[in-house]
């Protein structure tokens, strides 16, 4: 490999701040902060969403009508069709 082409990877924290979860990772992002956990002192993250807040992981996502597209159609308009 060549020298100094290649990025930094290190164990970095990622702080999701919407459910307050640390999750330690490789990473290969620049940061200037710092956070000591655990006594080791690593680069740290803040991040709004990850899998332990995202509705899709957690299981709190919208569910779609069962019905179909057209059932909803006609269920809505479907007295304008009719009456000329």
């Amino acid at each position: 490999m060549k020298p100094n082409i290649h990025p930094n990877y290190r164990v970095v924290v990622f702080h999701d701040t919407s459910v307050n979860a640390y999750f330690t990772i490789g990473s290969t992002i620049c940061t200037e902060r710092t956070i000591t956990l655990n006594g080791e002192e690593y680069p740290y993250v803040t991040i709004d969403v990850s899998s332990e807040s995202h509705s899709f992981y957690i299981g709190k996502q919208k569910t779609l009508s069962q019905e179909g597209s057209t059932a909803r159609f006609q269920k809505k308009f479907g007295r304008f069709i009719g009456s000329k």
